[in-house]
């Protein structure tokens, strides 16, 4: 009889605030707004000698360090082709076409995505959490699935495998 594993951490304290904008059909841009994000992480894989997939405390701390990071900011893209992200020592400044903002720098999470949309954020947090829980464990998971709410119930859903 064969088995397959895994575990799902969705906590209270895996929810973040952050402002952003995004674009869309080609050059429309929104407004500067917030949510406050939801987040879970499911990790894949085989029993390991403590007969566990991951240890739920590591998942844990490590999932609740990259939301603490993107907690209060404004996430913004520096992959995005119009969106010019240039960052001083003290701000930060954005422009897009005719629009133009200015945020202090430690205000700011910097994110390597086209659009900061719930979809490119999730996959950023599963390729976090992947990276951080090989560095924390010594083992990448086989698989991880990460999910972001950013408005009750409208989910973004990313699959990623630990093969780098």
């Amino acid at each position: 009889m064969s088995a397959s594993y895994h575990v799902r951490l969705e906590k209270e304290q895996f929810v973040f605030s952050a402002a952003h904008f995004i674009t869309f059909n080609g050059d429309t841009c929104e407004c500067l707004h917030g949510h406050n994000y939801g987040v879970f992480a499911e990790v894949f894989g085989e029993l390991d000698e403590n007969q566990y997939v991951v240890d739920f405390i590591a998942l844990r701390d490590t999932l609740q360090e990259i939301t603490r990071r993107l907690d209060h900011q404004v996430l913004l893209p520096t992959g995005h082709p119009l969106i010019r992200v240039m960052a001083g020592e003290r701000e930060v400044e954005v422009t897009f076409r005719d629009r133009r903002w200015v945020f202090p720098r430690g205000d700011c999470q910097l994110l390597p995505v086209a659009n900061t949309t719930a979809e490119l954020l999730v996959r950023y947090i599963g390729q976090q959490l992947l990276d951080a829980l090989q560095e924390r464990l010594g083992a990448r998971p086989r698989r991880v699935r990460v999910g972001v709410d950013e408005n009750c119930g409208q989910w973004a859903v990313c699959d990623l495998d630990g093969e780098p």
